[in-house]
Protein backbone atom coordinates (compact mmCIF):
# COMPACT_ATOMS: atom_id res chain seq x y z
CA UNK A 1 0.00 0.00 0.00
CA UNK A 2 2.84 2.36 0.86
CA UNK A 3 4.49 1.67 -2.51
CA UNK A 4 1.22 2.38 -4.31
CA UNK A 5 0.91 5.72 -2.49
CA UNK A 6 4.48 6.63 -3.47
CA UNK A 7 3.78 5.76 -7.13
CA UNK A 8 0.58 7.85 -7.11
CA UNK A 9 2.41 10.80 -5.54
CA UNK A 10 5.15 10.48 -8.14
CA UNK A 11 2.68 10.67 -11.06
CA UNK A 12 0.78 13.53 -9.43
CA UNK A 13 4.04 15.43 -8.93
CA UNK A 14 5.04 14.88 -12.58
CA UNK A 15 1.64 16.16 -13.75
CA UNK A 16 1.82 19.18 -11.42
CA UNK A 17 5.39 19.92 -12.52
CA UNK A 18 4.29 19.93 -16.17
CA UNK A 19 1.38 22.24 -15.29
CA UNK A 20 3.64 24.58 -13.31
CA UNK A 21 6.15 24.70 -16.17
CA UNK A 22 3.31 25.53 -18.57
CA UNK A 23 2.17 28.36 -16.28
CA UNK A 24 5.76 29.60 -16.00
CA UNK A 25 6.26 29.60 -19.77
CA UNK A 26 2.92 31.36 -20.28
CA UNK A 27 3.86 34.04 -17.72
CA UNK A 28 7.31 34.60 -19.26
CA UNK A 29 5.83 34.91 -22.75
CA UNK A 30 3.11 37.35 -21.66
CA UNK A 31 5.51 39.43 -19.58
CA UNK A 32 8.11 39.62 -22.33
CA UNK A 33 5.59 40.31 -25.10
CA UNK A 34 3.94 43.08 -23.08
CA UNK A 35 7.29 44.62 -22.21
CA UNK A 36 8.43 44.53 -25.84
CA UNK A 37 5.14 46.02 -27.05
CA UNK A 38 5.41 48.83 -24.49
CA UNK A 39 8.98 49.61 -25.51
CA UNK A 40 8.02 49.60 -29.20
CA UNK A 41 5.21 52.08 -28.49
CA UNK A 42 7.64 54.29 -26.55
CA UNK A 43 10.26 53.97 -29.28
CA UNK A 44 7.71 54.78 -32.00
CA UNK A 45 6.55 57.86 -30.10
CA UNK A 46 10.18 58.91 -29.66
CA UNK A 47 11.07 58.48 -33.35
CA UNK A 48 7.99 60.41 -34.51
CA UNK A 49 8.74 63.25 -32.07
CA UNK A 50 12.41 63.35 -33.03
CA UNK A 51 11.62 63.43 -36.75
CA UNK A 52 8.99 66.18 -36.47
CA UNK A 53 11.01 67.92 -33.75
CA UNK A 54 14.05 68.16 -36.04
CA UNK A 55 11.85 69.48 -38.84
CA UNK A 56 10.13 72.03 -36.61
CA UNK A 57 13.39 73.10 -35.00
CA UNK A 58 14.85 73.84 -38.46
CA UNK A 59 11.76 75.41 -40.05
CA UNK A 60 9.89 77.34 -37.36
CA UNK A 61 10.69 80.38 -35.27
CA UNK A 62 9.85 81.55 -31.78
CA UNK A 63 7.76 79.41 -29.47
CA UNK A 64 7.20 76.66 -32.10
CA UNK A 65 10.96 76.34 -32.65
CA UNK A 66 11.63 75.80 -28.95
CA UNK A 67 8.63 73.47 -28.60
CA UNK A 68 10.05 71.21 -31.32
CA UNK A 69 13.59 71.55 -30.02
CA UNK A 70 12.58 70.25 -26.59
CA UNK A 71 10.50 67.47 -28.14
CA UNK A 72 13.60 66.36 -30.04
CA UNK A 73 15.87 66.47 -26.97
CA UNK A 74 13.33 64.79 -24.69
CA UNK A 75 12.74 61.89 -27.03
CA UNK A 76 16.41 61.05 -27.47
CA UNK A 77 16.14 59.84 -23.87
CA UNK A 78 12.88 57.94 -24.57
CA UNK A 79 14.43 56.27 -27.62
CA UNK A 80 17.51 55.28 -25.61
CA UNK A 81 15.36 53.72 -22.86
CA UNK A 82 13.25 51.79 -25.39
CA UNK A 83 16.29 50.67 -27.38
CA UNK A 84 18.22 49.40 -24.36
CA UNK A 85 15.18 47.55 -23.00
CA UNK A 86 14.46 45.88 -26.35
CA UNK A 87 18.11 44.93 -26.81
CA UNK A 88 18.19 43.33 -23.35
CA UNK A 89 14.90 41.49 -23.94
CA UNK A 90 15.96 40.07 -27.30
CA UNK A 91 19.50 39.14 -26.20
CA UNK A 92 18.53 37.33 -22.97
CA UNK A 93 17.82 33.59 -23.02
CA UNK A 94 14.85 33.47 -20.67
CA UNK A 95 14.83 29.68 -20.61
CA UNK A 96 17.92 29.94 -18.38
CA UNK A 97 16.34 32.43 -15.95
CA UNK A 98 14.47 31.18 -12.89
CA UNK A 99 10.79 31.88 -12.33
CA UNK A 100 11.64 33.85 -9.19
CA UNK A 101 14.04 36.13 -11.10
CA UNK A 102 11.57 36.72 -13.91
CA UNK A 103 8.77 37.50 -11.45
CA UNK A 104 11.14 39.78 -9.52
CA UNK A 105 12.06 41.68 -12.71
CA UNK A 106 8.40 41.90 -13.68
CA UNK A 107 7.45 43.37 -10.29
CA UNK A 108 10.43 45.73 -10.47
CA UNK A 109 9.11 47.02 -13.81
CA UNK A 110 5.71 47.61 -12.19
CA UNK A 111 7.33 49.65 -9.39
CA UNK A 112 9.36 51.67 -11.89
CA UNK A 113 6.20 52.47 -13.87
CA UNK A 114 4.45 53.75 -10.74
CA UNK A 115 7.47 55.89 -9.81
CA UNK A 116 7.60 57.20 -13.38
CA UNK A 117 3.91 58.11 -13.19
CA UNK A 118 4.64 60.36 -10.21
CA UNK A 119 7.56 61.90 -12.11
CA UNK A 120 5.29 62.47 -15.11
CA UNK A 121 2.99 64.61 -12.98
CA UNK A 122 6.09 66.59 -12.00
CA UNK A 123 7.01 67.08 -15.67
CA UNK A 124 3.54 68.40 -16.43
CA UNK A 125 3.71 70.74 -13.44
CA UNK A 126 7.14 71.96 -14.54
CA UNK A 127 5.72 72.64 -18.00
CA UNK A 128 2.98 74.83 -16.55
CA UNK A 129 5.58 76.58 -14.36
CA UNK A 130 7.74 77.34 -17.41
CA UNK A 131 4.72 78.72 -19.26
CA UNK A 132 3.96 80.95 -16.29
CA UNK A 133 7.58 82.13 -16.06
CA UNK A 134 7.41 82.89 -19.78
CA UNK A 135 4.78 85.54 -19.06
CA UNK A 136 7.15 87.22 -16.58
CA UNK A 137 10.27 87.19 -18.75
CA UNK A 138 11.11 89.83 -21.33
CA UNK A 139 13.99 88.01 -23.01
CA UNK A 140 13.04 84.32 -22.79
CA UNK A 141 9.28 84.34 -23.25
CA UNK A 142 9.30 82.23 -26.42
CA UNK A 143 11.82 79.73 -25.09
CA UNK A 144 10.07 79.22 -21.75
CA UNK A 145 6.63 78.90 -23.30
CA UNK A 146 7.86 76.53 -26.02
CA UNK A 147 9.72 74.33 -23.54
CA UNK A 148 6.77 74.47 -21.16
CA UNK A 149 4.32 73.32 -23.83
CA UNK A 150 6.68 70.50 -24.77
CA UNK A 151 6.96 69.29 -21.17
CA UNK A 152 3.17 69.35 -20.81
CA UNK A 153 2.78 67.26 -23.97
CA UNK A 154 5.57 64.79 -23.16
CA UNK A 155 4.59 64.45 -19.51
CA UNK A 156 0.94 63.86 -20.43
CA UNK A 157 1.84 61.16 -22.94
CA UNK A 158 4.17 59.45 -20.48
CA UNK A 159 1.59 59.59 -17.69
CA UNK A 160 -1.01 57.83 -19.83
CA UNK A 161 1.61 55.41 -21.19
CA UNK A 162 3.07 54.51 -17.78
CA UNK A 163 -0.33 54.00 -16.12
CA UNK A 164 -1.66 51.87 -18.99
CA UNK A 165 1.57 49.87 -19.13
CA UNK A 166 1.44 49.34 -15.35
CA UNK A 167 -2.20 48.17 -15.51
CA UNK A 168 -1.39 45.52 -18.14
CA UNK A 169 1.79 44.34 -16.39
CA UNK A 170 0.02 44.19 -13.02
CA UNK A 171 -2.85 42.12 -14.43
CA UNK A 172 -0.31 39.59 -15.75
CA UNK A 173 1.41 39.24 -12.37
CA UNK A 174 -1.91 38.99 -10.50
CA UNK A 175 -3.08 36.26 -12.87
CA UNK A 176 0.21 34.36 -12.47
CA UNK A 177 0.25 34.68 -8.67
CA UNK A 178 -3.36 33.48 -8.39
CA UNK A 179 -2.50 30.16 -9.97
CA UNK A 180 -1.66 27.13 -7.87
CA UNK A 181 1.99 26.62 -7.05
CA UNK A 182 3.55 23.81 -5.16
CA UNK A 183 6.79 22.38 -3.93
CA UNK A 184 7.90 18.83 -3.21
CA UNK A 185 10.67 18.31 -0.72
CA UNK A 186 12.05 15.10 0.80
CA UNK A 187 11.50 14.43 4.48
CA UNK A 188 13.00 11.71 6.59
CA UNK A 189 9.57 10.11 6.79
CA UNK A 190 8.61 10.52 3.10
CA UNK A 191 7.74 13.35 0.69
CA UNK A 192 6.28 16.72 1.59
CA UNK A 193 3.87 18.12 -1.03
CA UNK A 194 2.93 21.78 -0.43
CA UNK A 195 0.34 23.82 -2.35
CA UNK A 196 -0.06 27.60 -2.48
CA UNK A 197 -3.15 29.24 -3.92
Amino acid sequence: MKKLLIVILFFVSVALTASAQGNHVDFVEKSLKTNNTGMMVLGGWALANMAYGAYGWANFDGQQKYFNQMNFFWNTVNLSIAGIALYNNFSTDYSLVSTEDILSNHLKTERILLINSALDVGYIGTGFLLRYLGTKSDKRTELLRGYGNSLILQGSFLLVFDLAFYAVMHSISVQYNSQVSFSISPRFYGLNLAFRL
